[in-house]
């Protein structure tokens, strides 16, 4: 089970956030897997979709610097794309290690047995 002090912090409940809506897997799968009520993680993936962020109940504002009409400019473009490119990388690889630990689960089970 997890602390609660590791229940309040921001950056896990980012994580925890990010694991619902970048794997897909079902809000109770996730929350049983980090120790947490499902009530609780729905409410922060419900709040991080309202206001971009689970930990704040303000709606995030847009961008001063987006220009008119919220476009970019190209410096921005590109490093935005680059961003995008970085995190679909890093979803990829959170999958795999995902994969990679489900697998050693089921073996140590086989192996206690």
């Amino acid at each position: 089970m997890v602390s609660r002090k590791s229940i309040c912090d921001a950056e896990f409940r980012e994580a925890a956030v990010r694991i619902v809506t970048g794997t897909g897997k079902p809000i109770p799968e996730v929350a049983e897997g980090l120790g947490v009520h499902p009530g609780t993680l729905h409410s922060w993936v419900s709040r991080a979709e309202r206001n971009g962020s689970p930990s704040s109940d303000t709606p995030v504002q847009a961008s001063a610097g987006a220009g008119s009409g919220g476009r970019l400019r190209e410096g921005e473009r590109a490093g935005l794309e680059r961003l995008r490119a970085e995190a679909r990388e890093k979803d990829k690889r959170i999958r795999e290690l995902e994969m990679d630990r489900d697998v050693c689960k089921r073996f140590v089970a086989l192996w206690v047995k």
